[in-house]
């Protein structure tokens, strides 16, 4: 059975570095399942920064969807396997969905499979509730839809971290 981490935190408070240091300890190969996809400049800018940061020891492939096809299809290949990010994964999914609970399905299945893979995985997702609450439905439904999926893979994983500032904190 894989060893599954949960690393979440707010926006650029460190998450991706963490989960890419953790993942480099397991050796090489290594796999980055990338959830973003290049909409506008700054997006594509910023996984310019990602890809720059991770160099040649990864092997990325860019699913918006279906991560339990990636996390199947690949498993055994790879030292470890890096998902960045959770929270853009259930954007995703959301958009072609249009309903919470859809997703929230799909969550539960990812989840089901952790104890069949054989590959450590690190997933990265952005701890979205302690800020201000959203001022319309869709915000606030995308809020409560990321607590409740970092629950349930929180539930399913064997460590669990937040980061500060750079720092990461144990919590399981």
């Amino acid at each position: 059975m894989a060893k599954v981490t949960l690393i979440t935190g707010g926006a650029r408070s460190g998450k991706s570095r963490f989960a890419e240091s953790l993942a480099m300890k397991q050796g090489e190969p290594l796999l980055y399942i990338a959830t973003a996809g290049f909409g506008d400049r700054e997006m594509t800018e910023r996984i310019a920064r990602h890809q720059e940061r991770r160099g040649a020891t990864w092997q990325t492939i860019e699913e918006q969807f279906d991560l339990v096809g990636v996390l199947k299809g690949h498993d055994g290949w790879f030292k470890a396997t890096l998902v960045d990010c959770v929270t853009l994964w259930l954007t995703n999914l959301l958009l072609k969905y249009e309903d919470k609970n859809a997703v929230l399905e799909e969550v539960r299945r990812t989840a089901t499979i952790f104890p069949a893979l054989k590959t450590p995985i690190l997933l990265v997702s952005n701890e979205v509730g302690m800020g201000i609450i959203p001022d319309n439905p869709l915000g606030r439904t995308f809020c409560d839809l990321a607590g409740e999926a970092n629950e349930i893979l929180a539930a399913a994983a064997d460590e669990v971290y937040v980061t500060f500032s750079g720092l990461p904190l144990k919590l399981k």
